[in-house]
């Protein structure tokens, strides 16, 4: 069924900033397909959010990681909405904190599968998709961690920082085809992985404890993270590719 909005791909879109980007989109005028992996509840509770606000929204359960499995998912995604205007990689999960001499080479494998890997499947699969688009546009989800780098988390900054060369030579590529490709590299943000992150560095309770430690009064937010996509995937960014920008309310190093 071809669907006479536009169409966005976001995956890990149950929760935390994957949520707040489908939502967003959907308030833009997107349809949304979102990707979830382990929790299917809050999935199925994000597309009734959508839907209460007048959008179309499916839900498939897909593991990144797995090229094979995401091209399965791009066939279901062009059955059901029967295109892509827009994708978002945002799914992603944490390193084990373990120093290099202490790091698997299966740790590198699992981390690195979904944010590297992962990007890779989506882009590769999604780009001749996207190219039919007349608003063709890609934002890979990063981190501030690639910039300012901590001990004992080499799988994930070695996970975002081939995701972040992936996005500048997926850039050069799709620029002829209208396609523009952006990463975005947030700080801290107020997530459940926030939450933890900022109680393993810095004893906090939360993310959200450390408001009053940051320049504008509080550390980001999802909804923070949606905005900017949002205007990147707009009309007003047409002349907006191959950048990386951070976003951390001026205080990147929070939590390194």
């Amino acid at each position: 069924m071809t669907s006479t909005a536009p169409v966005a791909v976001i995956s890990g879109a149950s929760r935390g900033v994957g949520r707040a980007l489908a939502l967003r989109l959907a308030a833009d005028g997107y349809d949304i397909a979102g990707t979830w992996n382990r929790n299917e509840s809050a999935a199925q509770q994000v597309r009734s959010e959508i839907e209460s606000i007048g959008r179309r929204a499916t839900m498939y359960r897909n593991d990144v990681a797995d090229g094979e499995a995401t091209a399965g998912l791009v066939e279901a995604i062009l059955a059901d909405h029967g295109r892509v205007d827009t994708l978002v990689h945002n799914a992603g999960i944490a390193s084990r904190g373990r120093f290099v001499a202490d790091t698997t080479s299966a740790e590198i494998a699992r981390v690195m599968g979904v944010h590297a890997m992962g990007a890779f499947h989506l882009c590769s699969a999604l780009a001749p998709i996207i190219r039919l688009s007349d608003r063709g546009s890609v934002v890979l989800i990063s981190s501030t961690a690639t910039s300012y780098p901590g001990a004992g988390g080499a799988p994930y900054m070695m996970g975002k920082a081939a995701l972040e060369a992936l996005g500048t030579t997926f850039a050069l590529e799709e620029r002829t085809h209208g396609t523009r490709v952006n990463v975005i590299a947030p700080g801290l943000i107020v997530t459940e992985m926030g939450d933890r992150l900022a109680h393993a560095l810095t004893g906090a309770e939360n993310a959200a404890a450390l408001d009053e430690k940051t320049p504008f009064g509080r550390v980001t937010r999802p909804e923070d993270i949606a905005d900017l996509v949002s205007f990147l995937a707009s009309d007003a960014a047409r002349q907006i590719t191959g950048q990386r920008i951070e976003i951390h309310g001026g205080c990147p190093e929070l939590v390194h």
